[in-house]
């Protein structure tokens, strides 16, 4: 028995909300990676999605799932920015309400997008407060939808067929994700181990290992602290339930990076892609570069997952 309720048709599905809203993204390649590497790389760049990240997808797709009523009434999720810009956006596109739980510390390039989309921005202390104490809050005061950024079946399928665009241009060997809450990797993997005899790699940051740790002991796992990383898209302290039964199944090992490991990947996609990535979205790319994957010889394709980051901000961490 299983409590995972994702599969193949439920991305398929998504795929057909998606279809003419979201982007098709661009596959980056790089000679210089491959030979790094000594394999064939593939680079989904989400950082070319409606609002700058893969979270645009498993956003529209929960809202279009929703039942016309449930929609009217608006929406409401906690997020440090990109879930909660991408979910601004998809409820400005039906036209309905949506309120954002976001962290006092979020990036400013991520709260002024989500405002600018129309929605209601609500801060918190990621430090002291709960999000998901206060989004359910809300939600039942004023009868909107939950939708949380990563443990919804909906969100996760959404997030599934960027992989689905990945294997219509050719499978891979090997699929690397990066992990924070698990969204992405669940759907991804959904879709990998579908098509094909696919190795699964998740990747989170060195002081936020909270999945490693989880599919280690055979139970979710919660840290004590917010990590400290600059990969802010990566600071969950558990996966979630759903997430959690989809990557016990499918995925087949958490990697970590460090944050200079990071900062390394985005000066390599700055510096050699033409492509300015947001610590989350360089992690898995960081896995690569920094040998924490044996890739010799196969055919691999990486999520580049977000480029949401402000200039002041990106010009500082990658400074020598």
């Amino acid at each position: 028995m299983t409590d995972n309720e994702l599969d193949l048709d439920d991305v398929d599905a998504a795929v057909e909300r998606l279809a003419g809203v979201a982007h098709v993204t661009p596959e980056v390649t790089s000679r210089t990676l491959d030979d790094l590497v000594a394999a064939r790389v593939r680079l989904k760049a989400e950082c070319f999605q409606r609002t700058g990240s893969f979270k645009f997808r498993g956003a529209y797709n929960a809202v279009a799932s929703l039942s016309l009523s449930a929609r009217a009434a608006g929406v409401v999720t906690f997020s440090s920015g990109n879930h909660g810009q991408a979910l601004a956006l998809s409820a400005a596109l039906h036209d309905i309400p949506a309120v954002i739980v976001m962290p006092h510390d979020a990036p400013a390039a991520k709260r002024s997008a989500a405002t600018g989309y129309g929605a209601e921005i609500v801060g918190y202390d990621r430090y002291r407060e709960s999000r998901e104490a206060i989004g359910n809050a809300i939600a039942e005061e004023r009868g909107l939808t939950l939708i949380p950024p990563f443990d919804a079946w909906a969100v996760m399928a959404g997030q599934g067929t960027l992989t689905r665009e990945l294997f219509a241009t050719e499978p891979v060997d090997t699929l690397i994700a990066c992990v924070g809450g698990g969204g992405l990797i669940s759907g991804c993997a959904t879709v990998a181990k579908a098509l094909g005899d696919v190795r699964v790699i998740g990747v989170e940051p060195a002081a936020g290992d909270d999945v490693k740790q989880s599919l280690a002991a055979g139970e979710r796992v919660s840290l004590s602290e917010t990590p400290a990383t600059i990969a802010d898209g990566q600071q969950t302290m558990s996966c979630g339930d759903k997430t959690f039964a989809v990557m016990r199944e499918r995925v087949d090992e958490i990697v970590l990076v460090t944050d200079d490991e990071i900062v390394a990947a985005m000066r390599f996609a700055f510096e050699r892609l033409n492509v300015v990535l947001e610590p989350s979205g360089a992690s898995a790319l960081a896995a690569a570069l920094s040998g924490k994957v044996d890739l010799c010889g196969q055919r691999v394709g990486v999520t580049l997952s977000g480029g949401n980051v402000d200039l002041a901000r990106f010009s500082t961490l990658t400074a020598e």
